[in-house]
């Protein structure tokens, strides 16, 4: 038995029946000059992440440049962030692909990893038929023993994982959550509706929305900027606090606009970098966020770090007051244009 099978027995804390609250897809960390995997950052920033009150992570997902990863490096960087993370905090590993069988293959690398479950997008560039899309899903799930959140990215993929294809697949009890980010509130509602799966917002612009109507969640990239505050926004949307957490949501959205007026992640390793998290490197066809880009970024990243570091304690009782004032009308800054095709985590 190796080392992953021995923490999946004595870790089954890690392992859950329903994707709630918030949870990061993780960037990954190069080392400038070389652009090799930066491990160090990358199990400071997991650690970081876990302790700030949110619900779990995803590692190699969009956000994380899977697809300029090479298969060791993946393992490597998965292997890192549970080490860092310790057994009982969540984490998914992402996986995606075109190739059924070659999806199939790898998920089954993760069988014995002790995970909270696996991301899997829909097959992108194929554009395959709703039936095509249930096939590959069901053949990825008879690979795995896994818990598999499915992914929405039409965007991205060029097809959309339709409601009624999400809730056939849901009858699987393999498929236990969907992140939406095809960008309409109505299909997110379909999903409420129609499914059994816990549906979590993908789109961080729509996360009040979506909060607001039911949703159970989030998997966002711009969350592990400041995480205590997405995790203060659903303590108060699940608590009927409204008013908060619009005063909330509205401090916070220059900085998402922002961190997706580029493309993703190039934005948000900007901000980690101006953080002092990681260098501000990105591995081809990837590029750094642009000059004019950092400089609004950073101009709207002081604004936001002013707002008080929220954390479990204050699940009792929010500073609403101290809340409300830091984000009166006069610190609001103005929004920029947002280009649908490059905000999805």
């Amino acid at each position: 038995m190796n080392q992953h099978a021995c923490d999946h027995a004595m870790s089954s804390a890690r392992i859950t029946a329903h994707f709630q609250g918030i949870w990061v897809p993780m960037v990954t960390p190069f080392r400038d000059g070389d652009g090799e995997l930066d491990l160090d950052a990358a199990q400071q920033l997991a650690s970081d992440l876990a302790t700030s009150g949110i619900d779990g992570l995803v590692v190699c997902g969009t956000t994380g440049e899977a697809a300029m990863l090479a298969a060791d490096e993946q393992s490597m960087l998965l292997d890192s962030v549970l080490e860092a993370v310790g057994p009982r905090f969540p984490v998914v590993m992402g996986v995606g692909g075109s190739d059924t069988r070659q999806v199939a293959a790898t998920v089954q690398r993760y069988n014995d990893h002790p995970l909270a479950g696996l991301l899997i997008s829909a097959p992108a560039y194929v554009r395959p038929s709703q039936d095509g899309i249930v096939r590959h899903f069901q053949a990825i799930a008879n690979a795995t023993d896994q818990s598999i959140v499915l992914y929405n990215v039409p965007a991205r993929t060029g097809v959309n994982i339709s409601p009624a294809t999400a809730a056939l697949l849901a009858r699987d009890s393999h498929f236990v959550a969907i992140k939406e980010a095809g960008g309409s509130l109505q299909q997110f509602a379909e999903l409420l509706l129609e499914t059994r799966l816990d549906v979590l917002c993908g789109d961080d612009a729509l996360l009040l929305a979506s909060l607001s109507m039911g949703g159970h969640g989030a998997m966002s990239a711009a969350a592990q900027v400041r995480p205590d505050l997405y995790a203060q926004l659903y303590h108060l949307v699940r608590h009927g606090r409204h008013g908060a957490a619009g005063a909330l949501f509205k401090a916070m959205l220059p900085v998402i606009r922002l961190l997706f007026a580029e493309p993703n992640p190039a934005p948000v390793k900007a901000a980690l970098a101006m953080q002092g998290k990681m260098h501000n490197a990105l591995r081809l066809p990837m590029t750094p966020m642009s000059s004019a880009g950092q400089a609004a970024l950073a101009d709207a990243l002081e604004q936001l770090m002013q707002l008080p570091v929220w954390t479990a304690a204050d699940k009792a009782a929010p500073h609403e007051g101290c809340l409300l004032q830091l984000v009166s009308a006069a610190n609001i800054m103005p929004a920029v244009r947002q280009d649908d095709h490059r905000h999805h985590g």
